[in-house]
């Protein structure tokens, strides 16, 4: 453990916020575009709407910056790192009972679960729906990145006592490229070269591990500027005085996604170097997002994207995550309209609509009250003044 230095003390970046917004919204977009059959129509829009599943990208680099900051920050300040006991108690009460209520009510109320199985809600209730093909249920597809989420949680302590471990090692950002690019790579590789079928190993978190790498690797460099130990990353601090161009170069790259060079827009598999440009895409993607909002001084776009409606939004994120697919299953169940069919706009407001409702019910009656117990429980010794407002920053902003 390096020796305490004058480093700020972990604050919480309210702009970042609007990143969780960004993905929620990508993900129920890509979603409705599958159910009104326009990501497989080969439409002007198809590629659009069938890459908005960059959404998970933005969530996966985010959870990397947000997750491992605590773990830089106790290094660069010589605190004490965070219990990862409580870290997994607290991860677990923020995601879990709001996701058990989804999988019950899916597979109780949704008519194209009614052949569910005993297997289906083991699998489900465990996270584990992804280590076979074919097993995601009707109204929880979009949990097969939740489960792969909730291995890079159980993993993370133990990359971060590596990462943080000896004198001034903050984080080891050139470890953390390095490790992350090769294992992702020999795992498109496998999956390239026919070792490993597509599905459903492309949810396996290997194939992401790029992803959740870039996002430790910004929040190693975070608090590495802010110590003064990480002085040649200081161009990132310098790229987020430009938010626009930071977004419309996101914009690009994400048009480039939408060609071929990213795989097919339908459900064909892609090839192993169409997954592997798909990866380095959304990757470049989601940290043009990330940056500007988290690195560099206070800006109009973080003012404007600290607001209340954006706070709420990001505040129910989780909960729209949770909830969308079954408010699309539910309209489709309604209406008695044909899978594939119906017009993209009226779906996609009454899926937006019907799942913010739901969320923000979701947030009041099952997330705030959880996480506000997984705050009291377990007890622990009463910290210092500073030590507390870090941890309390902390606390809230991984949530």
């Amino acid at each position: 453990m390096s020796a305490p230095i004058s480093t700020p003390t972990l604050h919480r970046v309210p702009a970042l916020d609007a990143v969780r917004v960004i993905g929620s919204v990508a993900v129920v977009g890509h979603h409705v575009g599958f159910a009104t059959g326009i990501n497989t129509s080969g439409g002007e829009w198809s590629g659009w709407l069938s890459r908005l599943d960059a959404g998970v990208a933005v969530f996966f680099v985010l959870s990397g910056f947000l997750l491992f900051r605590p773990w830089v920050h106790a290094e660069a300040t010589g605190r004490p790192a965070p219990d990862p006991l409580r870290y997994l108690w607290r991860r677990a009460m923020r995601i879990l009972p709001a996701y058990w209520v989804t999988v019950v009510l899916c597979l109780l109320l949704l008519p194209r679960n009614a052949d569910v199985t005993n297997a289906d809600w083991i699998r489900h209730l465990t996270l584990t729906q992804i280590y076979e093909a074919g097993n995601l249920r009707h109204g929880l597809s979009q949990t097969w990145s939740l489960a792969t989420e909730v291995v890079f949680y159980l993993l993370l302590p133990v990359f971060a006592v590596f990462l943080t471990a000896g004198r001034g090692r903050s984080g080891r950002p050139w470890t953390i490229i390095g490790v992350s690019v090769l294992v992702t790579a020999a795992w498109v590789g496998l999956i390239g070269g026919g070792v490993l079928t597509p599905t459903p190993y492309t949810m396996w978190l290997p194939a992401y591990a790029l992803w959740f790498g870039a996002g430790m690797l910004l929040a190693a460099v975070h608090v590495g500027l802010r110590d003064g130990r990480m002085a040649r990353w200081g161009f990132l601090d310098a790229v987020a005085t430009a938010p626009l161009a930071c977004w419309v170069a996101a914009l690009a790259i994400f048009a480039i996604a939408t060609t071929p060079v990213g795989g097919p827009h339908g459900l064909t598999e892609p090839t192993g170097g169409e997954l592997a440009a798909k990866l380095v895409l959304y990757a470049l993607l989601a940290v043009l997002i990330v940056v500007p909002l988290a690195f560099g001084p206070e800006t109009r776009a973080k003012q404007a994207l600290s607001g209340g409606t954006v706070k709420w939004l990001g505040a129910v994120s989780y909960g729209l995550f949770l909830w969308h697919p079954f408010v699309i299953e539910s309209i489709y169940w309604v209406t008695g309209r044909p899978e594939f069919s119906g017009s993209f706009g009226w779906t996609f407001a009454i899926t937006l609509a019907g799942g913010l409702v739901l969320a923000t019910l979701c947030y009041h009656l099952i997330e705030s009250p959880c996480q506000r117990f997984s705050q009291r429980w377990p007890r622990t010794p009463r910290p210092s003044s500073t030590e507390s407002q870090s941890s309390t920053t902390q606390a809230s902003e991984v949530s």
